[in-house]
């Protein structure tokens, strides 16, 4: 993180995390001022808590399931916080090196909307019931600086999103904005366009991951850049779907919103609630496209 001008040399040094030393954070437990990063915070009536705290609340001993360590979204806090961006990563690779060995699963695995369009009989496409290609497509890459550069910044984006959110939180996440980037892209581009690629998942990452910098008062020059040089990206190559990358943003920035400002009395109602409001405006989107094209 860039150092502003005027900065006293505090500002430079932030402490790291009692549990992560390497994480500097700005963040300390309210009850014995150690200072935890987002994975170690647990979420208390009045700031956070370390683990520690939460588990000796009570009297010594293993913390109960109700006070168990919390993320901030109030996932469980697990010993590998990265597994499940791993799992993705390694979804995305057998993919690749299948792709590979048979070309023509492009084809069958990537997003289509009609093909042929009408006055033609629909052959395949999600206007002729293939809705799996809304998800498929998400994993399909076909050059290797594609799959590259995705992974890459699925595993810079992925895995601190998934120590801050935790793992059911975070998968609601990615998949939602993948499914909102692919029912945009069928909404709105050519129905012989082929689309694939984890980019709108992503950028759905990239939106999450702002609110949830935000909401921690972190910089969010360093994201901010990130993205903008991302959608420069997007809309000067003919060749990359806009659609996609647009409304997977969008669809990260709202789940993510519910994820880390849900009210804690009822936070799983208003988290999963959300996500479930998309997946409805997902399911429109799609539906009104396939009538327009059948």
């Amino acid at each position: 993180m860039n150092q502003e001008a005027g900065s006293t040399p505090e500002a430079q040094n932030l402490p790291g995390c009692y549990r992560h030393p390497d994480r500097e954070t700005g963040i300390r437990c309210t009850r014995c001022e150690r200072p935890i990063c987002p994975e170690c915070m647990v979420s208390a009536s009045v700031g956070f808590h370390c683990p520690e705290c939460v588990r000796d609340g009570g009297g010594g001993g293993p913390a109960p399931a109700a006070a168990r360590p919390r993320t901030l979204a109030g996932g469980t806090v697990t010993a590998d916080p990265r597994l499940f961006t791993k799992i993705l990563i390694g979804i995305n690779l057998a993919v690749f090196i299948a792709i590979r060995t048979n070309a023509s699963l492009v084809d069958d695995l990537s997003l289509v909307g009609a093909y042929q369009p009408p006055p033609f009989l629909l052959t395949e496409g999600v206007a002729d019931g293939q809705y799996y290609r809304l998800v498929t497509s998400m994993f399909v890459h076909e050059q290797i600086w594609h799959i590259g550069f995705n992974m890459l910044s699925l595993w810079w984006l992925g895995g601190p999103l998934e120590a801050a959110l935790g793992r059911a939180r975070y998968l609601a996440v990615y998949f939602v904005s993948g499914l909102a980037g692919g029912a945009l892209a069928y909404l709105l581009a050519s129905p012989t366009t082929q689309t694939f690629g984890a980019s709108g998942a992503i950028f759905g990452l990239f939106g999450a991951t702002a609110v949830l910098m935000r909401r921690l008062n972190y910089d969010l020059r360093p994201i901010m850049a990130l993205l903008v040089i991302n959608l420069i990206f997007t809309f000067g190559w003919s060749s990359i779907s806009w659609q996609a990358h647009i409304g997977g943003l969008v669809a990260g920035v709202v789940t993510g919103y519910a994820m880390v400002h849900a009210p804690r009395e009822r936070r799983s109602l208003v988290q999963y609630g959300t996500c479930a409001l998309v997946l409805l405006v997902i399911v429109g989107m799609t539906l009104f496209r396939t009538a327009q094209l059948t």
